[in-house]
């Protein structure tokens, strides 16, 4: 249908390895290979990360940028929250006190020229992102974007979609003057903080240059589709 659902308990490392995940939600596993080390991805959940809510983690970034749907349960009511909705702050989200997050669900995009990236920069392998950037991007059979999403995480106090800037793609052609562009303006919308790992003013640097970056390669990979 329109989506693939996983449950909160679900471990990262099942999902990274889904073939038929990777093939309906391609940015899910492009995420999924920056988050921690081989032995974090083993054990952590992808409820659990979601839940934590840490502002530069890679799953909540995937999640805003796809704009999934969060099933939240208490022992007799059930309500869908979406992802760009659910987080409102560091380490913190929507979940009530009584509340658990049961199920995600993940938009599926049927267009057949469909290209996603995803990219961070941090100071160590497995670290948390100082910035991360994804896309996810659709054309059609003249070459020209039909859809298109992208975001960035650890600029802010939670994950970032810009959905209005994505929609600047939608019937273009793209190209390198473009993805610039829309990059500057996202990264020009964050506030980042500073601290002993890198001031507001390289978070920005990085952010726009991460955002091209993303753009650009999502764009690539829809212009040749497997």
């Amino acid at each position: 249908g329109d989506h693939v659902a996983t449950g909160a308990c679900t471990r990262q490392c099942v999902m990274e390895r889904d073939a038929i995940l990777a093939a309906r939600v391609p940015l899910l596993r492009a995420a999924l290979a920056w988050v921690g080390h081989v032995q974090t991805r083993n054990c952590g959940t992808v409820g659990g990360s979601l839940a934590h809510a840490d502002p530069a983690a890679e799953l909540p970034l995937a999640a805003c940028i796809l704009s999934a749907d969060l099933l939240l349960r208490t022992d007799n009511t059930s309500r869908i929250v979406n992802a760009r909705d659910f987080f409102v702050g560091p380490l913190t989200t929507a979940l009530e006190a009584h509340e658990c997050l049961e199920e995600i669900r993940w938009p599926v995009w049927h267009e057949p020229a469909l290209g996603c990236a995803f990219t961070e920069v941090s100071r160590r392998h497995g670290d948390f992102a100082l910035v991360a950037a994804g896309a996810q991007i659709a054309l059609d059979e003249s070459g020209c974007c039909t859809h298109a999403t992208f975001g960035l995480a650890g600029g802010a106090a939670v994950p970032m979609a810009f959905p209005a800037l994505a929609d600047r793609l939608v019937g273009s052609r793209g190209g390198e003057e473009l993805f610039t562009e829309i990059a500057q303006d996202a990264a020009r919308a964050l506030d980042p903080g500073g601290d002993l790992h890198a001031s507001p003013d390289y978070r920005r640097h990085l952010a726009a240059a991460l955002a091209a970056r993303v753009l650009r390669a999502a764009w690539m990979q829809a212009e040749q589709p497997a």
